[in-house]
């Protein structure tokens, strides 16, 4: 039985743009569709490459990508890991995944991936590296911005009231430095971090919520 609730999404690949290889193509979407139903899974998208795992750079395979992060994708369905990419192509996507907390179904596996001992280790290493890059990157920025106040910038000058019409109390924060900050390629956890650094207590989901009704009111204009 699906679970509306559990969405998922199916990646197939083949290695070359031969004709023969789109009935393969074809028989991976069929089998993959099928393996996700049984799972319990509804399938929110198919994206399909014919080309080489040694390279990341796959039309099918990056637009995948965008859209488990905007979509909030539960799961991934593949028919082997190798789909995936080959050699650093594929630790790198497996990484990506491991981010976004997407679940990996192999159809070989006859369930989650099974990855071997090495490659368990490095996708650890990889995750303790980019958190310490994490953690010093939000470091600089919170030095940044005290450098920034106690030279006189103070964006709490930028805010503006609204008000609600559901008579909630809506806080306070300069939506126009949250929009300068996301377009310097902040994200939404780094913005917020620099504005409870500068005494707004806010969380990411409310900076997200915030960026997303300022471009909803620039596009109804």
């Amino acid at each position: 039985m699906i679970n509306n609730q559990l969405s998922a999404v199916v990646y197939c690949r083949v290695s070359t743009e031969k004709e023969t290889q789109s009935s393969s193509l074809e028989r991976q979407q069929e089998e993959l569709l099928r393996y996700a139903k049984e799972q319990g899974y509804a399938v929110k998208g198919v994206f399909k490459d014919q080309h080489s795992g040694y390279d990341v750079e796959r039309e099918g395979l990056l637009e995948m990508l965008d859209f488990i992060k905007d979509k909030n994708i539960n799961a991934l369905f593949v028919q082997d890991e190798t789909r995936l990419g080959r050699g650093n192509a594929r630790m790198a996507v497996l990484h990506l995944l491991q981010k976004s907390a997407t679940d990996v179904f192999s159809m070989r596996d006859a369930g989650p991936v099974q990855l071997n001992e090495m490659d368990t280790m490095l996708l650890e290493i990889l995750a303790i590296v980019e958190e310490y890059q994490r953690r010093i990157h939000n470091a600089k920025i919170r030095r940044g911005m005290r450098r920034a106040v106690e030279n006189g910038y103070r964006p709490e000058n930028n805010l503006s009231n609204r008000g609600n019409p559901q008579g909630q109390e809506r806080k306070d924060l300069p939506v126009d430095e949250i929009v300068k900050l996301r377009k310097r390629g902040f994200t939404f956890e780094e913005i917020s971090i620099t504005l409870r650094g500068l005494g707004f207590e806010v969380s990411k989901a409310t900076v997200h919520r915030r960026f997303q009704e300022h471009q909803e009111r620039l596009a109804g204009k």
